[in-house]
């Protein structure tokens, strides 16, 4: 726990469930290795890896998932004294069946802890005097009161200072693009800094490049368009600054995402330019790309002359 008094650099806020993973497709019989996932504690963990005061602020049941995960997170220097145990719902679920022939990611999450997010949860997140707020577009798929909880946190205590992060981040397998669409745009367009996937903006509103995400969500101070193997777009004001991805060797692509958010994060919180802030989420992302794991293990080699300005590896 941060000690009373600090400020945190960032709190994340949003579901992270128990994770099943399994080496062959599950109708093999496979063993299973438990872990746990979330994209907003996967920023957190980030956050702390690279330096900074994190805090995860959710629900989970009252179960050993629950303890799990909360352990997990907490385990990784993140502050998890925001996290609320629900006597009644359980800790969500889902299990990675990602081996050729898989399934996929089969979510059990309905009726989770986290579907209870709400408004009344907000003082949990205002307590804690942060520099930054980040959210992602799952939350408001989970339910109604907990689409709430984002629309509040990305409007409301206007005063206080903290720079509101949203991560469009949307997932077909809780709500299709139709049901999502204008919900997302809405939010997208109350938050400081946005992330979303040039394919998924097509998904959802029609947007095929970077410029014509631009033109839906004019009025973000600052808008991330990540192009996958391509790379990613930062659009401030009128400037648009391009910084092409780094070649890497996928072994899992899961987490990439939120590893990129917490880079260019990282790199917002450390005063550092844009294009700098592009490459600590390249670099970020790409650990996490070499990797069978969903957060990042060990910072990046590349961090200290990211942030310093020197020469990058590529």
């Amino acid at each position: 726990m941060t000690p009373p008094g600090t400020r945190i650099d960032a709190v994340c806020v949003g579901e992270t469930m128990a994770v099943l993973h399994s080496a062959e497709p599950l109708t093999a019989g496979a063993s299973l290795t438990l872990g746990t996932g979330g994209a907003e504690s996967n920023v957190a963990v980030a956050l702390a890896g690279l330096g900074h005061t994190a805090a995860w602020v959710s629900r989970v049941g009252d179960d050993p998932f629950g303890r799990i995960v909360t352990d997990a997170v907490a385990g990784r220097g993140v502050d998890v004294s925001g996290v609320a145990v629900d006597p009644d719902r359980p800790t969500g679920l889902y299990v990675k069946d990602t081996a050729p022939g898989g399934a996929g990611v089969l979510y059990y999450r309905s009726g989770s802890a986290a579907s209870a997010l709400s408004a009344a949860d907000a003082d949990r997140v205002w307590s804690r005097g942060a520099r930054l707020v980040h959210l992602s577009g799952i939350t408001p798929a989970l339910s109604a009161r907990a689409a709430a909880l984002v629309e509040h946190l990305l409007t409301g205590h206007a005063d206080d200072g903290a720079l509101r992060s949203f991560d469009v981040n949307h997932r077909p397998a809780l709500w299709p693009a139709r049901a999502a669409a204008h919900i997302l745009l809405d939010l997208a367009r109350r938050a400081d800094i946005v992330f979303v996937g040039r394919d998924e903006a097509e998904r959802l509103w029609g947007t095929p490049t970077a410029e014509d995400v631009r033109a839906v969500l004019p009025e973000v101070p600052a808008l991330v368009v990540k192009d996958a193997e391509y790379g990613a777009t930062c659009f401030s004001g009128t400037d648009a600054v391009f910084e092409p991805s780094p070649e890497v060797e996928v072994v899992e692509a899961v987490g990439a995402g939120d590893a990129f958010a917490a880079g260019f994060l990282s790199g917002l919180l450390d005063g550092l330019p844009v294009r700098r802030r592009l490459r600590l989420g390249h670099a970020v992302a790409g650990e996490v790309l070499r990797s069978r794991g969903d957060t990042l293990q060990d910072p990046p080699r590349d961090v200290a002359d990211i942030r310093a300005g020197g020469p990058v590896s590529r």
